[in-house]
C-alpha cells in the first residue's frame, strides 16, 4: 500500500467474536482511532483489506463503519480520491477521566457478569406458571416495540423481569441496581441501530432459552449479550 492518505498501520487481525463481531469490530476501530493508527483525516484501508485485518465479514465491517460515520468518528467521500476517513476531530464523549472512575465501571460489570447470567440460570430451573411465562414474553415485547428514546428504559425492564422469574428477591434487587448503574454508563454514549437490532436479536435468544428451561443456554446468552455491551462501553469510553 504505497498511497499515503491510507493510515501507515491496522489493527493486528484477530478474528471477531461470531454473536458480537458487530461490537468487537465498533471497538476495535475507535481503539484504532483513538491511538492514531487511523489518524485523523487520513483514509483507512480499503473495506477488503480491513475486513481481513479486523478478521469480520465486509458485511459487517460495512455496519460498523455505517454506525461510526453517523456518530462522527468516520467521513465517506466519494470520487477518485473517495473512500471513509477517520474524521478531523473525533466527537466529544464523556469519556472516563479517572483511574477510580475507570476502576468504578469495571466493578459494575463485573458484578453484573455475576448477577445476570445467575438470574438467566434460575430463571431457566424454575417451574415457570403461565402468568410467569406472559410476564417475561410482554417485557420482550416491549423491548421489541420500543425506539429510541424508550430502548434503553425497556431493555432493563426486560432484564428484570428475567430476574423475577429466579424466585430471589435481592436477586431481583441486585440485577435493578446494577442496570442502573450500566443505563448511566450507556446515556454517555451514542446509540447505535446495529447494535440495538443486535440486542433485541439476544434478547429473544435468552427469553426462548428460559422458556423451554435450557439453563445452559439461557446463562451462555446472557453472557454473550453482557459481553457485546462492554465492548461498546469500552471503545467509546475508555
Amino acid at each position: 500500500m504505497n498511497d499515503p492518505s491510507f493510515a501507515s498501520a491496522g489493527l493486528a487481525p484477530r478474528p471477531a467474536r461470531r454473536r458480537n463481531a458487530f461490537e468487537e469490530t465498533v471497538e476495535r476501530l475507535l481503539q484504532g482511532l483513538k491511538l492514531g493508527i487511523y489518524a485523523a483525516g487520513t483514509r483507512l484501508p480499503p473495506e477488503r483489506e480491513l475486513a481481513a485485518q479486523l478478521g469480520v465479514s465486509r458485511a459487517t465491517l460495512r455496519d460498523a463503519l455505517a454506525e461510526l460515520q453517523g456518530a462522527g468518528y468516520l467521513q465517506s467521500r466519494r470520487g477518485r480520491y473517495g473512500g471513509t476517513f477517520a474524521a478531523t476531530v473525533l466527537p466529544g464523549t464523556a469519556a472516563l477521566s479517572q483511574d477510580s472512575d475507570a476502576a468504578d465501571v469495571q466493578d459494575v460489570l463485573l458484578f453484573r457478569r455475576v448477577v445476570e447470567p445467575a438470574a438467566a440460570r434460575l430463571a431457566a430451573e424454575a417451574t415457570l406458571t403461565a402468568a410467569a411465562r406472559a410476564h417475561l414474553l410482554s417485557a420482550l415485547a416491549e423491548v421489541d416495540e420500543a425506539n429510541t428514546d424508550t430502548f434503553r428504559p425497556k431493555d432493563s425492564r426486560f432484564h428484570i423481569a428475567v430476574a423475577e422469574l429466579s424466585g430471589s428477591a435481592r436477586l431481583v434487587a441486585a440485577v435493578a441496581d446494577v442496570r442502573a448503574q450500566t443505563s448511566d454508563l450507556l446515556d454517555r454514549i451514542p446509540l447505535l441501530q446495529t447494535n440495538l437490532d443486535h440486542s433485541q436479536a439476544q434478547h429473544r435468544e435468552l427469553a426462548e432459552a428460559i422458556l423451554r428451561g435450557d439453563a445452559d443456554a439461557a446463562e451462555a446468552a446472557a453472557v454473550a449479550h453482557l459481553e457485546g455491551t462492554e465492548r461498546l462501553l469500552r471503545g467509546f469510553l475508555t
